[in-house]
């Protein structure tokens, strides 16, 4: 459900997100943006579909080459070192080592990455993945498994 209104007050849209609303538009707004508000809540809602129909795939670690994460212990550690990771950087690297080669937007990553009634930046999603590729050189400095495709997104390097 979005909520679609000209009330601009912080509390008419506190209230409305406590209703059960996924999103909310002021007036005037553009088409563009309802339509890409529209298909990031179904966006949103296939991947919780998905989620639930795999609950086993939940609780399992993820090890890609030099790079294993287990998110029952929220662990992550690459060629064997630890690295420690914000709740965020962690769903965001989960989300790209879960299929390496594919690139995802920025709104993908949002979207794994933050609940849905929290409204971020797009930008927000380049300084976690600088933030992690920082951290990975620490241990690393040769680490260059999270590449970035200009105007497009990021993906993890295939191995």
């Amino acid at each position: 459900m979005i909520f679609l209104t000209s009330k601009d007050d912080e509390i008419d849209e506190l209230f409305g997100l406590k209703m059960g609303a996924d999103d909310f538009v002021r007036k005037p707004f553009s088409q563009r943006l309802l339509v890409e508000r529209v298909r990031a809540v179904l966006r949103r809602a296939s991947n919780r579909e998905i989620a639930a129909k795999t609950p086993g795939k939940q609780s399992q670690s993820l090890e890609r080459g030099q790079l294993v994460m287990d998110q029952e212990r929220h662990t992550c550690t690459w060629k064997g070192q630890p690295v420690t990771l914000t709740v965020t950087e962690f769903l965001i690297l989960h989300s790209l080592a879960q299929r390496p080669g594919v690139v995802k937007s920025r709104d993908a990553l949002m979207d794994s990455a933050y609940d849905e009634q929290v409204y971020v930046d797009d930008r927000t999603i380049d300084s976690h993945i600088k933030r992690l590729r920082k951290k990975f050189k620490a241990v690393d400095g040769e680490f260059d498994m999270i590449e970035t495709l200009y105007g497009v997104g990021y993906r993890f390097r295939e191995i």
